[in-house]
């Protein structure tokens, strides 16, 4: 994440204080002395971080946090919630037109991932809201920018609507909104075009556009990873265009990320939505409580359910309960839900929004290995038949050979595998005891 560096930092602050037991105000003034510098060189605009450490201090310095039993952990809360309020503070949703289709414009620069995030946010509004959305072609003089979108609505299963590269953007937007009025389409997503750098003519272009279509949301797409120059590029398009949100790409890169922080306290104008990772899946809502906490290595548990959610079926999670209730569960039901798993995202994303896993420990978390073993895992399952999936007690010498061969692994990795899921099994029969079958349907039901 683009802000490991900074949540070391933050969180190696706190972790002094913590030893220190009653703080005074030079414990207090250090801190925020720290902090300060952990921001800035995080590229945190200077302005933003000035405003922050002001309100923070002054909270931090009142009889609540000196007086209290656990100062250290008072503090944490007040930046906590003044890091909320900085990036965001309540999370804003996309709004809806009253009259569809809703129109979504995106704009940003060349370069900055708008054509993948408006693949991306196509995927995630069919996926999480039941939408039926239009991509739309408006970038006519970027060579591939056409081909792009199109494989990209393949990729998703979304219609592309393009009329080529001799027809005006402002034309192509009107007539992709009545196509999607005569073909049930809702929201029509603009992938407009960009440059390397702002120009009168492009903010021409895109006005004259915003102007034909009045769109309901006009999305700026911002590259976490061009430090001071996302804040100015946000700025310039937002004085242009009044945008509505941002959507930050490339947030999962090797980048201080700071800058991205400063963007609604700079333009006003809330983060809509994060790029986390390359997959067409790796677009979340973004939470600006949520985010602060995982900088302070608090955990986003949260987001972490609701990946759980998206990726797992109820149907299925209540088939694998009864499964579990009358000890039947075996290796393919084991494979299903690995596939479930390995949807949640890379070990260490997920190990990162667990709280108390800071930076550090996520330094001895060997993802491409671990990513290895889960493929080695998947591939032995997958060259087991039917049959010795249900009943593994069948595999023996012979078939633990062909079974290594045909998934590219070894026998003592298919052994490990076995003693394993023979393990898990001996698990599965303690929570088929009626007390634990309870749990079970209690739990379920929480997660509804």
């Amino acid at each position: 994440m683009a802000f490991e560096s900074l949540g070391e930092k933050l969180q190696g602050v706190f972790k002094k204080l913590r030893g220190k037991g009653k703080l005074n105000e030079k414990d207090i003034n250090d801190a925020m002395r720290e902090i300060k510098l952990a921001l800035l060189e995080a590229d945190v605009n200077f302005k933003v971080v000035k405003d922050f450490v002001k309100v923070v201090s002054e909270k931090a310095v009142g009889t609540e946090i000196l007086e209290s039993l656990t100062p250290a952990q008072q503090l944490v809360k007040v930046v906590n919630d003044e890091l909320t309020n900085m990036i965001g503070g309540e999370a804003e949703p996309l709004r809806y037109s009253k009259k569809p289709p809703t129109v979504i414009m995106m704009c940003g620069l060349q370069g900055a991932g708008k054509t993948t995030a408006s693949g991306k946010l196509a995927l995630n509004l069919t996926k999480t809201q039941n939408k039926r959305p239009l991509l739309v072609a408006c970038d006519i003089y970027r060579p591939a920018a056409i081909k792009q979108l199109e494989v990209l609505g393949e990729q998703i299963n979304t219609p592309v609507f393009s009329m080529g590269t001799g027809v005006s953007p402002v034309k192509i937007a009107k007539e992709a909104i009545a196509h999607a009025i005569k073909h049930g389409n809702d929201p029509v997503i603009l992938d407009t075009a960009g440059r390397l750098h702002i120009d009168d003519e492009l903010m021409k272009e895109l006005a004259d556009i915003k102007s034909a279509v009045d769109p309901t949301e006009i999305l700026l797409v911002v590259d976490a990873m061009t430090g001071q120059d996302a804040v100015n590029v946000a700025q310039a398009f937002n004085e242009q265009l009044d945008v509505s949100g941002v959507i930050l790409s490339k947030l999962d890169g090797d980048t201080r990320g700071g800058a991205a922080l400063s963007v609604k306290q700079v333009t006003g104008k809330p983060i809509k939505f994060a790029s986390v990772g390359e997959k067409l899946t790796d677009l979340e809502p973004f939470y600006p409580d949520r985010m602060a906490s995982r900088i302070l290595g608090m955990g986003d548990v949260l987001t972490l359910i609701d990946r759980a959610q998206e990726a797992i079926d109820e149907k299925d999670a209540i088939e694998l309960e009864k499964k579990i209730r009358k000890q039947e569960f075996n290796l393919d039901d084991f494979l299903q839900q690995f596939k479930q798993i390995r949807k949640l995202g890379s070990i260490s994303s997920i190990l990162g929004m667990i709280p108390g896993v800071d930076a550090k420990m996520l330094e001895n978390v060997d993802s491409e290995e671990n990513e290895k073993k889960l493929k080695h895992t998947e591939a032995i399952v997958q060259s087991m038949t039917m049959k010795e999936r249900t009943n593994p007690k069948i595999i023996g010498a012979s078939r633990k050979v062909r079974i290594a061969k045909g998934s590219g692994t070894t026998v003592q990795e298919v052994n490990q595998l076995l003693k394993q899921f023979e393990q898990m099994q001996k698990m599965m029969k303690q929570l088929s005891s009626p007390k634990q079958a309870r749990m079970l349907k209690r739990m379920r039901k929480f997660g509804r």
